[in-house]
């Protein structure tokens, strides 16, 4: 089972929470192409989201080449056209540094501050 987490007092959109962690994952490397995803309606509980809102998702993915679809068999990691492009892990990473940046500013950290502790971490 994959795991997601979704933070529903976020103002990103529960349907966008779900698809950059599932992007995450994929672009990652950490789901490798062929390995098959949750059912939407198992990923749905799992979450505890409408499986509208996973099937949306899974759609998007498929159309970003991330993702295939097997009717009857189910929906399956793909390598990306041409691999993991820079610029697309780019965009991942970016998206994660924003909500990064929000729970900063939220806590009362400064960008100056939150830099500090990246370049702190990723030393250990």
């Amino acid at each position: 089972m994959i795991q997601i987490t979704i933070n529903p007092q976020s103002p990103i959109p529960i349907y966008e929470q779900i698809k950059e962690r599932l992007r995450l994952l994929l672009l990652a490397g950490t789901l490798a192409a062929g390995d098959q995803l949750p059912s939407v309606r198992q990923l749905a509980v799992q979450l505890t989201v409408n499986p509208n809102t996973v099937a949306k998702v899974y759609r998007e993915l498929e159309q970003e080449g991330l993702l295939t679809n097997h009717p009857g068999k189910g929906c399956f990691a793909a390598v990306p056209p041409g691999g993991r492009r820079r610029d697309e892990r780019r965009a991942l990473i970016r998206s994660e540094a924003r909500a990064l940046a929000e729970k900063a500013r939220t806590v009362g950290l400064s960008v100056a501050e939150l830099l500090a502790i990246i370049q702190e971490e990723s030393h250990e």
